[in-house]
């Protein structure tokens, strides 16, 4: 691997030491933002193929399936496969399947995960009186309509259980932007129903490190979780007792990480996602 063109910065809270066994990486805001990568990431996968290293994609956004993140990740400079991507349209029907697979649900989603859905049998309606459980879920497509079957199901007929994908607050974008995410509809139909989410799918949940580590085959100590939000990507990887490294290229800056007290905070902090290999691997490689 060849060394950084120019002085990389210095990681604000240090380096580690040693290299892991298994790297899982969030997407949006740690390796790019928008169709753009971020600084060190093309780099830094390249180091790990190279030093044969496990790599797992892993996103909170159900947006996009799979295979279509495995693309752009390709398309941008990161050659991925589809079993190196885990996101929440895959968690969510695995937990259906898993625990629910008679279940009829409304999913409050985009086409992705309906489309996943429906591969694997899960039943899907939109009349109140079927419906067992309602998933929010990241929906850019999201109206009144679907916000009142959700409050029929849940509060008129008293049946269905309120699940999630994820609880992001908003989805990042480039340029300091954002767009509202799952959250900004589970807060709705939990407003208007009083119920209370009841299963979440996504980071910070043990459901979706569970299917990161059998998806790696290894164990959460033989992991490093690297990601630009606490209350996600770090909280997961504490929960589990995981090594953990926040990059401050997204959501969180240092003084929102300031105002976090000590259990909050990560193993490491980067000012860019390279940084998670020791300063000394990058030197005397081709």
């Amino acid at each position: 691997m060849s060394p950084p063109t120019g002085s990389q910065p210095a990681s604000p809270l240090g380096q580690p030491h040693n290299i892991a066994a298994g790297y899982i990486f969030d997407l949006d805001g740690t390796l790019y933002l928008g169709d753009d990568l971020l600084p060190g990431a093309q780099r830094l996968i390249e180091a790990l193929i190279s030093l044969d290293r496990k790599i797992l994609f892993l996103s909170n956004n159900p947006t996009r399936s799979p295979d279509d993140y495995a693309a752009k990740l390709t398309r941008l400079g990161i050659p991925a496969t589809r079993e190196q991507v885990l996101n929440t349209i895959d968690t969510m029907t695995s937990w259906l399947v898993r625990h629910h697979p008679d279940a009829t649900v409304f999913p409050i989603s985009e086409a992705p995960l309906k489309q996943a859905l429906a591969a694997a049998g899960i039943g899907m309606s939109e009349d109140p009186t079927e419906i067992d459980i309602v998933i929010a879920s990241y929906d850019r497509t999201f109206d009144y309509r679907k916000l009142q079957i959700a409050f029929d199901a849940i509060r008129t007929h008293g049946r269905a259980r309120l699940v999630t994908t994820n609880p992001d607050r908003f989805c990042p974008l480039p340029g300091g932007r954002g767009e509202p995410d799952a959250a900004a509809i589970i807060g709705a139909i939990e407003g208007c129903t009083g119920a209370r989410c009841e299963q979440n799918t996504g980071k910070p949940d043990p459901f979706m490190l569970e299917a990161a580590l059998e998806r790696l085959g290894l164990a959460a100590s033989d992991c490093i979780m690297i990601g630009d939000r606490l209350t996600t990507d770090i909280r997961m990887a504490i929960d589990a007792g995981m090594p953990s490294a926040l990059v401050l290229t997204g959501e969180t800056t240092l003084e929102i990480l300031q105002s976090h007290p000590p259990e909050d905070h990560p193993t490491w902090v980067l000012s860019r996602v390279d940084q998670i290999l020791p300063a000394a691997s990058w030197n005397g490689h081709d």
